[in-house]
């Protein structure tokens, strides 16, 4: 169309005939023109061949006219004169493309390629002679130079050759292609004499190596040993020099190893692992390990594994040196490799440096100080100090040491934000150990007095519990409870311990400071160990008066529990009571206060009004829970049923949604007693309605044992005994009343 858009389709209709792609190819194939291909001639007497050459040689000539830089167009020239049997012509085409370019090693390697095709021998001796003093440090010049000379059985020629191409000292490859050269025509004393010439030219470990171990394949063991030793001569015994002749070392052992001098193997080991850093010696002591596995004993093969596994530390330091876990490890084998040594009754020397590469260990270890002040960063740290001082202090004995370590230990840490308990603890009891008590006791003081802590006090009394020193342990339960009035277990233990130094008075007027503290941690540990320690002096009145206090002020259902089932158990006697115990074979059995079960059943009866006046449904039915357990073992069969009455069903209670205001459904708890004050119509009606549900179920048991009795079924048939009872008082009343009317 005109205005560029794309012309309606009108009929949509598939063509009658269709054409497959087949078709379309196979047109297409047919259609295409044939390609040009030039036509092809044939020189049928020598001056057509003139004039074919002619053309050709003027077709070469424009075309490096044109494009004279180009060494293609002139290798193409002068191998189509040589195809032609034009030497002469072709040797000129080379020669002036040489005077182009004359450092071209594709043009050189051409011109000797063509010269040997043709046989022209001393022609190409003169161009490699000639491309070798130009490009002296081309290989591949000298490689083709040489093996021309060698296939023409022209060893000398060929030796003279690599002699040329040494004095220009070339790479590896072409001292090894020289020593094999020798190799071959069995000229070992020539390839001796060679290999000491590339060693002076290139003194590097492998060099040796391969000198060592030609020497020791031609049967010269004597010259390969002193191959080596010249080689650890040359290096020295610097540690930077030792390391680059690893490769010397290990192949000398492992040249002894197969001599059988195993002695002598292990002696290059362990001086080359004496003098090389143990992070640099990996692969030396891998061998050394393979070597130990197979011709050493027992404790060979355990220092060698020893070896392997600090270098393995010490990579694992290089590249986190703060890695705490790895120190433990190290410092642990460093420890385990001195018990070794002192069980295999070592020197003194040996134990002497065991004991440095401990401490030098612990040293490094500690001198990775954790950065920031935050207390989880130091917490792994800390511990490597102390296992540094109790190191000292048990393997070495040096007890001056030890205290140092302590002390720096304790300059260290940023006591202000936060301190380590175990530290200073430690320290005292080390002190003590030693005998130097004041010591112990300042460092304790000194502690408390800068950042109190609640272990150190713990630890600190504990100290002078068991040196006997109760009055300081008093003093220091008072500094304690003044730092924490509101620690429950402080108070405990105070009281505990007047108690068992038999100070009655003190242990109960420690008590009743302690719950008198309104701010408490676990106020119910405290109330718990005061009562007990009543039951146990043998005061019921005085507990009894103890659990009045603690349910005025809590009214926990626990309490409620407790306090029953104290009135229902036995306690001992009071302490003013007891007789004192004779000594006899048998002991007597202790004799106790019974309980008083009709009085704690009083305690779960306002307990259990208690909770029901505070709406607390849960706990009213863990306090009948064990009510009803206490009264199947010291109740009657009536006082069980009483409590089943009491016992709550689940029923659905409909209630008023607050928030949505609609009436909601919901399953609930419904106790007999509060049904009964709340509704008494509807308790009356489900009264009735358990009692026909319990007599279907006494139908459908033939004859069977009633179960249990429902709480509203139960507290139904109560009510008809109540009711019953009242009705015989009464007609007794009536007929004692008509018998005294009868008297008047």
């Amino acid at each position: 169309m005109q205005d560029g858009r794309a012309p309606r389709i009108k009929n949509r209709a598939p063509a009658a005939i269709q054409i497959t792609a087949e078709q379309l190819l196979r047109e297409a194939q047919e259609r295409q023109e044939t390609a040009f291909r030039a036509p092809k001639q044939r020189v049928e007497d020598f001056e057509e061949l003139h004039e074919y050459r002619g053309r050709k040689r003027k077709e070469f000539e424009e075309r490096i006219r044109r494009t004279r830089g180009s060494i293609k167009e002139w290798l193409q020239y002068a191998n189509w004169e040589a195809s032609q049997n034009e030497f002469a012509r072709s040797r000129s085409i080379f020669e002036r493309a040489l005077d182009v370019d004359p450092r071209s090693n594709q043009l050189w390697l051409s011109y000797t390629e063509m010269e040997l095709k043709s046989r022209n021998v001393q022609h190409a001796r003169n161009l490699f002679d000639r491309a070798v003093t130009l490009l002296p440090r081309v290989d591949q010049l000298w490689y083709k130079y040489v093996y021309l000379e060698e296939l023409l059985q022209n060893v000398p020629g060929a030796r003279q050759v690599f002699e040329r191409w040494m004095q220009w000292e070339p790479e590896d490859k072409a001292w090894q292609a020289y020593i094999k050269l020798e190799e071959r025509y069995q000229e070992l004393d020539r390839a001796s004499a060679i290999y000491e010439r590339w060693v002076a030219v290139r003194p590097e470990a492998r060099v040796w190596v391969k000198w060592g171990k030609f020497e020791e394949e031609r049967g010269r063991v004597d010259k390969a040993r002193e191959v080596f030793q010249t080689a650890l001569e040359f290096y020295g015994d610097e540690e930077e020099q030792v390391e680059k002749a690893q490769a010397v070392f290990s192949s000398f052992a492992k040249m002894e190893t197969r001599l059988k001098e195993y002695e002598r193997a292990r002696v290059i080991y362990k001086f080359a692992l004496s003098r090389i850093p143990r992070a640099k010696s990996a692969g030396l002591y891998a061998s050394y390990t393979k070597f130990e596995k197979q011709h050493g004993t027992r404790s060979t093969l355990e220092n060698t594994v020893l070896g392997k596994r600090r270098i393995q530390y010490e990579e694992e330091l290089t590249h986190d040196g703060r890695n705490y876990d790895v120190w433990f490890d190290y410092t642990r084998l460093e420890e385990g490799a001195l018990h070794d040594l002192r069980e295999e009754g070592s020197t003194k020397e040996e134990l002497h440096g065991a004991i440095g590469r401990v401490r030098e260990v612990y040293e490094r270890a500690v001198s990775q100080v954790p950065p920031g002040t935050e207390k989880r960063h130091w917490r792994r740290y800390i511990f490597l100090w102390l296992d540094y001082a109790l190191f000292e202090e048990i393997e070495t004995k040096d007890y001056p040491r030890t205290r140092q370590i302590y002390q720096t230990a304790i300059q260290l840490v940023p006591h202000k934000q936060f301190t380590f308990a175990k530290l200073w603890l430690m320290f005292a009891k080390f002190e003590v150990r030693r005998l130097e008590l004041p010591a112990a006791r300042k460092i304790l003081g000194t502690a408390i007095g800068m950042c109190p802590k609640e272990a150190l006090f713990k630890g600190y009394i504990d100290l002078e519990i068991e040196l006997r020193e109760f009055d300081r342990a008093r003093t220091l339960y008072e500094k304690y409870l003044e730092y924490d009035a509101s620690n429950s277990t402080a108070w405990i233990k105070y009281a505990e311990l007047e108690a068992q130094l038999q100070d009655f008075a003190r242990t109960r007027a420690i008590f009743e400071l302690a719950v008198g503290q309104s701010p408490l941690s676990m106020p119910e540990l405290l109330w718990k160990a005061y009562i007990d320690f009543e039951v146990e002096e043998g005061e019921r009145e005085t507990a009894r008066a103890l659990y009045e206090r603690l349910i005025t002020l809590s009214g926990h259902v626990k309490v409620w529990i407790a306090y029953a089932m104290f009135e229902a158990e036995p306690i001992p006697l009071p302490r003013a009571e007891r007789e004192e115990e004779e000594e006899e074979e048998e002991e007597e059995e202790r004799k106790m206060v019974p309980g008083d079960p009709p009085l704690a059943r009083q305690v779960f009866e306002r307990g259990y009004k208690d909770l029901k006046s505070k709406g607390l449904k849960q706990e009213r039915i863990a306090l009948l829970h064990i009510w009803k357990t206490f009264e199947e073992n010291h109740g009657t069969s009536e006082d069980v049923k009483k409590v089943d009455g009491m016992m709550p069903i689940q029923a659905r209670v409909r209630h008023v949604d607050q928030e949505t205001g609609q009436t909601v459904e919901d399953w609930d708890f419904v106790f007999a007693d509060d049904e009964r004050e709340s509704n008494p119509t509807s308790f009356k009606f489900m009264q009735m309605a358990h009692a026909w549900k319990q007599a279907q179920a006494k139908n459908a048991a033939a004859g069977g044992s009633s179960g249990v009795l429902s709480g509203f079924a139960a507290a139904k048939t109560a009510q008809e005994s109540d009711e019953d009872e009242d009705e015989d008082s009464e007609e007794e009343k009536s007929d004692l009343a008509s018998s005294q009317d009868e008297d008047e």
